[in-house]
């Protein structure tokens, strides 16, 4: 695993003001915050990943803080996460090695490979089994059929694509060419891509997924299920932290908290 979590602590991410008031009151910077922290390592650069999702690196090794950009979420809060990494890999994604097994958000995420043996006018049902442990394949969980090919120029084949363009009965001028795609995963030369459903707002449970693509007539194409999946929805932001008490022989600090309804 390239990111290296270990040795890195104090994170804390501060709202940036864009405006601030002769008594002290501000106004903050929408969806920009400031992340700082600190770490033992030494020579290395530095990834913050935002619910997920690269954000960006530092410059080099001595730097310690880093300002990026979050999503608006009023339902739930903003996951932010600063990894080590060699020098060398600081503007490479590793998204992927972060553990998808544990859901936060509520939401979950199902890829399918598309690959081009898959036919024209191809369709995707998506199931679960509602946390019981046995997939409902009676209801889809999906409210419409994901359309493999919504657009016929991303499908290879024989006057599917430029006509004479690629091999003989063919035609693979439109196909997702070799390295390009979800690498290995497609026929070799052309590959293949993803695509990406994701699930409405579930509850606190362990699902399990599968899918089914289905040919112009119904019939069912291919079909596989994923492995058990950890939802634990993010708590409500609080609206108002205040402090209630403070022990100091202890010192425990006890916190007052309004929850947005």
């Amino acid at each position: 695993m390239a990111l290296i979590s270990s040795g890195i602590e104090k994170v804390r991410a501060y709202e940036l003001p864009c405006g601030v008031w002769s008594d002290g009151g501000y106004v903050g910077n929408p969806r920009t915050v400031l992340v700082k922290w600190r770490s033992v390592w030494v020579g290395k650069f530095y990834q913050i990943y935002v619910n997920g999702q690269y954000a960006g690196a530092t410059i080099d090794g001595q730097q310690r803080q880093m300002i990026v950009q979050i999503p608006t979420s009023l339902e739930s809060p903003v996951r932010i996460e600063v990894f080590a990494i060699e020098a060398e890999q600081a503007a490479t994604d590793f998204s992927s090695e972060i553990d998808s097994s544990i859901v936060q958000s509520g939401r979950v995420r199902v890829s399918m490979l598309r690959g081009q043996s898959l036919p024209i006018g191809a369709t995707a049902q998506i199931y679960f089994d509602n946390g019981t442990g046995e997939i409902d394949y009676d209801e889809a969980l999906n409210d419409s059929p994901v359309r493999i090919w919504p657009s016929l120029r991303d499908k290879a084949g024989f006057g599917m694509s430029r006509f004479g363009a690629g091999d003989f009965g063919y035609d693979s001028a439109a196909a997702v060419g070799f390295g390009k795609g979800n690498f290995g995963n497609g026929q070799f030369g052309l590959d293949a891509d993803l695509l990406e459903w994701t699930s409405p707002a579930l509850g606190v449970g362990i699902y399990q997924f599968a899918v089914k693509v289905f040919d112009a007539a119904g019939n069912e194409s291919v079909g596989s299920e994923t492995g058990q999946v950890t939802v634990i929805p993010a708590a409500s932001p609080a609206e108002q932290v205040s402090i209630s008490s403070f022990d100091k022989q202890t010192n425990q600090l006890v916190l007052s908290i309004c929850a947005c309804e």
